[in-house]
């Protein structure tokens, strides 16, 4: 056997900031595109800390607000729909 060290898989790629190349320390919260810390602020208002690129801030700011109506939204319109649906079979059954 020759001598020689054994080339090994190294592992993933190393992740780029997609601002400024450097590696990154994790994806943005809003576009999932890898950001270093350079690159990113942190959310405010929520239970926990996200980070937010600073293309993404600039668009719609630090707060996650806008989120957490959507899946609100999600959640709660069908069941206000099933509720009237309800409602609406009730009063037809009752006449």
């Amino acid at each position: 056997m020759p001598g020689g060290l054994i080339h090994h898989d190294d592992g993933p790629p190393i992740a780029r900031c997609t601002r400024c190349g450097a590696v990154a320390a994790g994806p943005c919260a809003r576009c999932q595109a890898p950001v270093c810390g350079d690159c990113c602020v942190l959310t405010e208002g929520g239970t926990r800390v996200w980070a937010i690129c600073l293309a993404c801030e600039d668009r719609g700011g630090r707060s996650l607000r806008r989120r957490w109506i959507t899946v609100l939204g999600w959640i709660g319109l069908p069941i206000v729909g099933l509720a009237v649906l309800v409602a609406l079979l009730e009063w037809l059954a009752r006449r």
